[in-house]
């Protein structure tokens, strides 16, 4: 049986809470969510990954049940606070994972840092250069949601609810100035970007240019699934995630 652990990281006076799933084998995971997400989007996803390896699924400062900082961090500097915690829990080389605004932080961490991991994974990253709006985006998240399960609806609003407008928004701004086309020929780790086909947040033409930047990055998909593909059906992105790894599922 998998045993999970809530624990509190503080750096720098900002604070992160995050679960541990203690897992076999050596390899750990380090999961990032998105923007106005927690970590329990990961719940199910973690523990399909727990059976192979530990998981640490984190809540960034201000979102699920982080406390709110005074101000939000840009990408780069999230980035930076993410590889810290990788370096004062002594994991060694983890696989990080991140899903939309969670994949601009990953790659920042990876591009920035690259001793902490040499293996990341990119789910839907954001944001599509021919769309940085909060219209755009929030246009495009309506579409991609539409139609989706209850559970996928009750858990990204409850989730949105505890971030507040006010605190997303502000990491939104930061989220939309950041571009991740700049930082991917940067990142030196083997990369696997996900998307869901269905995926109006990010459309493949993105997908396709940011795989096409990153030096040992590779494109796959995720058939019958939208932005939300790690909530919906966590399995397929289970597979394709320690595929990459090298660890047979």
């Amino acid at each position: 049986m998998v045993q999970e652990k809530t624990g509190f990281f503080e750096h720098e006076g900002r604070q992160m809470v995050y679960d541990r799933l203690e897992g076999p084998g050596e390899r750990a995971f380090v999961l990032v969510h998105g923007i106005g997400m927690g970590r329990k989007i990961y719940t199910e996803l973690a523990a399909e990954l727990a059976r192979h390896g530990t998981v640490y699924a984190v809540d960034l400062p201000g979102f699920g049940e982080s406390p709110r900082p005074e101000s939000p961090l840009p990408m780069a500097q999230t980035g930076d606070f993410l590889a810290e915690f990788i370096r004062l829990k002594k994991l060694v080389d983890p696989v990080l994972v991140g899903h939309s605004m969670g994949g601009q932080v990953v790659a920042e961490a990876l591009a920035r840092h690259p001793e902490v991991s040499s293996c990341g994974v990119l789910i839907a990253p954001s944001v599509n250069r021919a769309e940085r709006t909060v219209f755009r985006q929030g246009l495009r998240m309506v579409q991609d949601l539409a139609g989706e399960s209850p559970k996928v609806l009750l858990l990204g609003s409850w989730q949105y609810a505890k971030a507040g407008l006010g605190w997303f928004l502000s990491k939104m701004r930061h989220m939309l100035a950041h571009r991740l086309e700049e930082t991917c020929p940067q990142i030196r780790a083997d990369v696997l970007v996900l998307r869901g086909d269905r995926d109006r947040v990010c459309p493949r033409p993105w997908i396709e240019e940011i795989t096409g930047l990153i030096p040992a990055g590779r494109m796959e998909e995720i058939p019958g699934c939208g932005h939300e593909a790690v909530i919906k059906s966590p399995q397929p992105a289970a597979r394709l995630i320690l595929e990459h790894s090298g660890i047979s599922g």
